[in-house]
């Protein structure tokens, strides 16, 4: 009898079934129409969106669309080949040389998505004799960029510099020539709780260990520039590669690192997600650099974050389990049970509000979330009436008594 390839998946198959069809299934959601980048027609349906990570609003921007037009124009809708070989534009040149001046640093590298940036870094920089020192809670991509890399993966507890520590001190008592990668990020995407940076940084390098973070979630939205949390924590100096994306603030796709380690751009020739995939279209390029120098003198990041506080401030007034202070432009809410989190998702949707269900095992230590991601372009009342419907449906179905 051969066997079904398949048959490993069958209780996510089962579990999937017993959803309901239809626009009530949480996991097939098709947006008719985007009006704005808080608004959108579902299922025939004005709702406002509050789950996209779309944190500057970016993807309406006037200059960037013009940008992104103009490309499009000049040099078509794609590039057909990998950065080593056709696929280099003097767009992406452009952009690496922006990122460059964004951050202030020596060396940038663009991938085609954020998810390949973690995978090709970490999985190039720390081999088979090497070791990847990562906070339990990290991001998938940042997992299958370990598995990819072959490297020794020792895990710590979220955000604990001291587990750090002893974690790096018996490496270290063990292989004292061994090369260290720890790996951090900014903000945590599920919570939306922050790295304490400096702490964690300063455990590596007492270690003689480099040190990783991904602002995925934080460009844009922390620092005086928005370079991210390293930025607005003053440390950046103890960190030698940053990660980030364009999938959130800067509102398109594709991934980046940028780094002054003097040998850093040989990774161009050693990278295989770098190496064997295809370049980012020239109208992806020219938005992303337009959207850049905008965030790098913006004032937006100030807009966000008071919306945040603003909901993540009435949901724990009004009772809710809550997984964050309202410090990051995420705002979640813990249901301890999965068919209640579907039926709040479900609800919220039929009240015209559009929130991220977020269920194990993407979700750390088994949360069930409803979780929002703000934009700096939702208005006072947006959030008040997400709030108000939160609130009103938490009555209902009693989550809130």
């Amino acid at each position: 009898m051969t066997l079904d390839l398949f048959e490993k998946f069958n209780s996510t198959i089962e579990n999937f079934n017993q959803l309901p069809k239809g626009e009530l299934n949480p996991f097939t959601v098709s947006m008719d129409a985007v009006i704005s980048p808080t608004q959108a027609i579902i299922n025939g349906r004005e709702t406002i969106l509050a789950g996209t990570n779309n944190y500057m609003g970016m993807t309406y921007n006037k200059e960037c669309l013009e940008a992104a037009e103009l490309a499009l124009k000049n040099f078509g809708t794609g590039t057909t080949g990998s950065r080593v070989l056709n696929g280099t534009y003097n767009g992406h040149i452009k952009l690496e040389e922006t990122l460059k001046d964004f951050y202030d640093c020596d060396h940038a590298i663009v991938f085609s998505t954020g998810y390949q940036a973690n995978l090709g870094i970490i999985a190039t920089l720390a081999g088979p004799k090497d070791y990847v020192v990562i906070d339990a809670d990290s991001h998938a991509s940042i997992y299958d960029g370990c598995a990819m890399g072959n490297a020794t993966i020792v895990r710590f507890n979220h955000n604990d510099h001291e587990n750090l520590d002893k974690r790096l001190d018996r490496i270290r008592r063990k292989d004292p020539d061994a090369g260290i990668l720890v790996v951090i990020e900014g903000v945590y995407s599920m919570l939306g709780d922050l790295a304490p940076i400096k702490e964690l940084a300063t455990a590596a390098k007492k270690h003689n260990a480099y040190v990783l973070v991904d602002e995925a979630h934080s460009i844009g939205v922390f620092g005086a520039t928005g370079r991210g949390v390293a930025q607005e924590q003053g440390v950046e100096h103890l960190v030698d590669f940053t990660v980030g994306t364009f999938s959130k603030s800067v509102g398109t796709v594709g991934g980046y690192c940028v780094s002054n380690h003097p040998k850093f751009d040989v990774l161009r020739l050693v990278c295989r997600p770098y190496v064997f995939t295809a370049s980012l279209p020239p109208s992806v390029i020219a938005s992303a650099t337009k959207a850049l120098e905008l965030i790098k003198n913006s004032n937006l990041r100030t807009k966000l974050l008071e919306n945040s506080k603003r909901l993540n401030d009435g949901l724990s007034d009004a009772g809710f389990n809550v997984g964050t202070t309202g410090q990051s432009p995420i705002a979640a809410i813990i249901i301890d049970q999965q068919d209640t989190a579907i039926a709040y998702w479900q609800k919220m949707m039929q009240n015209g509000v559009y929130v991220n269900l977020a269920v194990p095992p993407a979700t750390p230590n088994g949360l069930n979330l409803m979780r929002c991601s703000l934009s700096a372009a939702h208005s006072f009342e947006q959030i008040d009436y997400i709030l108000e419907k939160f609130i009103a449906v938490g009555k209902e179905i009693g989550v809130l008594k």
